[in-house]
């Protein structure tokens, strides 16, 4: 009777711990608080926002299965190898500036490599009609809208700083003037011809006199920069960027319908919020 009794306890114990873990229920499916957290951590964005994101991931993955659609390891790799030769990298530095400008790891960038391949193979499985190429209108008026994307300086004037905590760089980034020893500093001039495009980006949206994110270092450290100033401004002329304009503007209208798909999709679908952290 003891015996059945402490068996019964600690079913009952280990049930009560996996309902305590599920945040929300797709379909039947459990998305954890845990996975709730960590969407929070990684996008700065509230429990709700995170679980909105997490709910629209789950009704991509379940439809992908329902429609039989998979992503191959090989088509992954393809696929890191094609945005590697893009950027005029091998595979191997692209690896390295991915981890040194957005902190994403080989596994975390071949998961974010098979979403994106999934949701255009869910894009082509629901989309009722070809979309038509954009229009030479089209392509100057998003040119027009987006000048700072096709702009560059000559070179940006940097103070780098460095440090083994996030917490001690954060510090510094919210008071500049403090003195803290952990934390180093280097003046520095970046030709914005001589680095990978990645960090390129990076630098060109932070605005003169303000501080980019915090970055992981590829030295076991975290990094930010200080822009000082961006001299000589540069932009490309609009027949040297069409094919990327045309890219940018097929990609949006691709999302728009997978957007709206997915927002009817989720209000016919059975979502159970249990609770959010």
């Amino acid at each position: 009777m003891r015996s059945l009794l402490l068996s019964s306890l600690l079913l009952t114990s280990l049930w009560s711990a996996t309902v305590g873990g599920v945040a929300i229920l797709v379909k039947d499916t459990p998305i954890t608080l845990y996975e709730v957290q960590q969407e929070m951590k990684q996008s700065n964005t509230s429990s709700q926002q995170s679980a909105d994101t997490l709910i629209r991931k789950k009704l991509e993955q379940l439809e992908a299965t329902e429609k039989k659609i998979t992503v191959s390891s090989a088509e992954v790799q393809e696929e890191m190898e094609r945005m590697a030769k893009q950027n005029n990298l091998s595979t191997e530095k692209f690896l390295d500036a991915m981890q040194s400008s957005r902190g994403l790891s080989q596994s975390d960038l071949k998961a974010k490599i098979e979403e994106s391949l999934r949701g255009q193979k869910l894009y082509s499985s629901i989309a009722f009609s070809k979309m038509a190429q954009p229009t030479a209108q089209e392509e100057a008026e998003y040119y027009q809208l987006h000048l700072d994307e096709f702009s560059r300086p000559e070179r940006y004037d940097v103070t780098t700083y460095t440090a083994s905590s996030q917490e001690a760089l954060q510090e510094k980034i919210d008071d500049p003037m403090r003195n803290i020893k952990s934390v180093n500093a280097k003046d520095e001039k970046i030709p914005s011809g001589s680095i990978n495009p990645q960090l390129a980006q990076i630098l060109n949206k932070i605005e003169v006199g303000k501080f980019g994110p915090i970055l992981p270092n590829g030295q076991n450290g975290f990094m930010s920069f200080y822009m000082k100033d961006k001299p000589n401004l540069i932009t490309e002329n609009l027949d040297s960027v069409r094919p990327q304009i045309s890219n940018a503007i097929m990609g949006e209208k691709r999302n728009q319908v997978l957007n709206d798909y997915f927002t009817r999709l989720r209000l016919s679908a059975d979502i159970k919020v249990i609770r959010l952290p």
